[in-house]
């Protein structure tokens, strides 16, 4: 009886938005108004909120941070520098726009992150506008034309929410790094290429020239707008990451042209001499600028190591299985990568006749499924692996799953009654791994406290997390979804909830869960060293180093602002080597007696496996895991050589 009038309730609500939303049809102007405001809701939310009021977070964030100060403060846009060094693992662009950032907002954690975040809603934005003027599958279920503008805007909703609200995209989003700003880069310019694509397509006037691939090169014409801004995006893509922001895109485009039949016409459309000519003036001059200053050291390290070896070799020790990104997708695509097999499987890839039939406004799903599966791919054979890499994908599983989503739900909710027995069945398979993923992931969190490992950043990282009962809230969260999941599958009439309650359980999971955790990292493991760090200027005598010993953070040096040696406790071992601390320890003494002492961030167990005792020091300050320390340099340097 209870059940009977929970599923009358949900059917009178169902109504309602029903009746709501044919009121909004006879108002597009309404629609498209409350669809923006929406997405700024979600995207502020997602990616501006709180973005700028936790500290840098090691190691890699402060090394882009310091880059781009240096260039604004040497004036030297070309090579990037971090701690006196050359720093040669990523080109630019990132560099130049925190550096403008800097100028504009000052040296503060929202010039350096919102880089990352802009290029994250422009990929937001960008995923919702294709879907609202390109998001169906080729449907003889879904014919006249009310119903393709419903789904229209039902796939522009769930996928611009879906491309918000998942792990990965919100991790790197609000990290000051440049993944983010290359899957915004790549992410724009195929987007910009299938709709010069398909408006190619509506041209019906243009006749298509039988010419040879050479006479194709040979055409100086100017492409359309949206193929110029593809190229010009491309070049910014490959001002941010290097090769890979041209090979990844031109892997999938010629994948999907080679699979259509229509390489030639493509050929002919995109203009290439003089799409060549526009990506190269954007992406060349920078990489000429940056050889010519520094030679074959900046081409061995940045072509070479950064590069080749890492597709070819580990590198830094980032090794992984062959299905390392299946578990990546599955857990940084929550909870909406449960449903991509379905979504993948309704493209029906395969069909190759029936794609090359369709008008080209028709075939944003196929597109789809050759960006996913080519990055996917490229990467899965690439030997270092890390979770970041397949973040540009995530635009493509938005779009798919969206419109899975949104053609279900529009079968459902509309007079259509044909819903094939396959469909239905593969929805309710794919619910019960929904289910049976959120059952799991709440008693995972519950659970997370005894098997999370040990952070040696962090004093008790466990104990920290269960006082903090955010593990308890977050196996809530999911229980609850999983609750709300299996009410929804006992009644078929309303499996088109699944995704909104997958949202539901998402958004409360953020707002009540991952945004807390932030700060109590930070709190516990970065705010000590950045409040250290930050004391240098006050404490330091004029000349004075700064050592940091058994760890490298170089948000000491950023926060610190000022240059900084970082060894471990076995360098110290390793005798009067050239670039090695007792070499530069009897060379300071030597050369520069003054001051006598140096300045040391370390764990106390490390120095006291420097032989140092608590009379041989002075303590400056000392937060969580870290002890500041004033010693003098034959002091240090006697102790050590005592113990070797």
């Amino acid at each position: 009886m209870e059940n009977d009038t929970l599923g009358m309730t949900t059917l009178k609500i169902a109504k309602s938005l029903t009746q709501y939303w044919k009121s909004f049809e006879q108002h597009p102007k309404t629609t498209w108004r409350f669809s923006i405001l929406g997405l700024f809701l979600i995207c502020s939310i997602a990616f501006l909120w709180n973005l700028g009021n936790t500290g840098l977070v090691d190691e890699t964030e402060p090394l882009f941070a310091e880059a781009a100060r240096q260039m604004v403060r040497t004036g030297d846009w070309i090579t990037p520098y971090f701690n006196g060094e050359t720093r040669f693992d990523k080109p630019p662009l990132v560099y130049w726009l925190m550096a403008i950032g800097y100028q504009v907002l000052g040296v503060n954690e929202w010039a350096v992150r919102l880089p990352s975040a802009l290029a994250a809603i422009t990929l937001s934005v960008g995923c919702f506008l294709t879907l609202r003027y390109f998001g169906f599958f080729p449907s003889n279920l879904i014919a006249d034309s009310r119903q393709k503008t419903r789904q229209l805007w039902l796939s522009a909703w769930i996928g611009g929410a879906i491309a918000t609200l998942n792990p990965e995209t919100l991790i790197w989003a609000r990290q000051g790094v440049s993944d983010m700003l290359l899957s915004g880069c790549m992410g724009t310019a195929l987007f910009c290429f299938f709709w010069g694509y398909v408006e190619e397509g509506r041209n019906t006037t243009k006749s298509i020239k039988n010419l040879s691939i050479f006479q194709l090169f040979l055409d100086f014409s100017l492409p359309n707008k949206w193929y110029l801004a593809f190229y010009i995006l491309l070049g910014l893509a490959v001002l941010t990451k290097g090769p890979v922001g041209l090979v990844l895109p031109g892997f999938i485009l010629i994948s999907f042209v080679f699979y259509l039949g229509n390489f030639r016409q493509i050929l002919q459309e995109i203009k290439p001499i003089v799409g060549g000519i526009i990506f190269t003036i954007i992406a060349l001059p920078w990489y000429i600028l940056v050889i010519l200053r520094n030679g074959q050291t900046y081409i061995d390290s940045f072509f070479g190591y950064h590069n080749f070896e890492r597709f070819t070799n580990v590198v830094n020790g980032h090794a992984a299985p062959w299905y390392f990104y299946f578990i990546v997708v599955l857990i940084g695509f929550m909870p909406w990568s449960i449903y991509l097999p379905l979504a993948i499987f309704r493209c029906q890839f395969w069909q190759r006749s029936f794609w090359r039939q369709q008008p080209r406004d028709h075939q944003l799903g196929l597109f789809a499924f050759f960006w996913f599966a080519c990055i996917f791919i490229f990467f899965s054979i690439s030997v270092t692996k890390l979770p970041s890499y397949v973040l540009p994908l995530m635009p493509a599983a938005s779009i798919l799953v969206a419109l899975l989503s949104s053609e279900f739900i529009l079968q459902q909710t509309s007079s259509i009654s044909e819903i094939r027995t396959d469909k239905k069945r593969g929805i309710l398979i794919t619910g019960g791994f929904n289910l049976f993923f959120l059952v799991l992931l709440g008693i995972v969190c519950i659970f997370s406290p005894q098997f999370i490992g040990s952070d040696p950043a962090v004093i008790n990282l466990p104990e920290v997390i269960e006082q903090s009962g955010l593990h308890l809230r977050a196996g809530i969260i999911w229980i609850i979804t999983a609750v709300l999941i299996a009410w929804i599958l006992r009644y078929p009439s309303q499996w088109h909830w699944l995704i909104g309650a997958n949202l539901a359980g998402f958004i409360a999971f953020f707002v009540f869960l991952v945004n807390p955790a932030i700060f109590l990292i930070d709190q516990v493991r970065q705010l000590p060293l950045k409040q250290l760090s930050q004391q240098v200027s006050q404490v330091e005598k004029p000349q004075e180093e700064l050592w940091m010993i058994g760890f490298r953070k170089p948000s000491v040096v950023y926060y610190s602002d000022r240059p900084a040696y970082f060894y471990t406790v076995l360098d110290f071992f390793k005798g009067i080597v050239e670039d090695q601390p007792i070499y530069h320890l009897f060379d300071s003494i030597q050369n520069r007696p003054n001051p006598s002492t140096i300045m040391i961030i370390s764990r106390p167990k490390d120095i006291k496996r420097l032989g140092l005792q608590s009379q041989d020091y002075q303590i400056i300050d000392q937060k969580g895991r870290y002890l500041f320390i004033r010693v003098e340099k034959t002091i240090l340097l006697d102790r050590v050589l005592n113990l070797s």
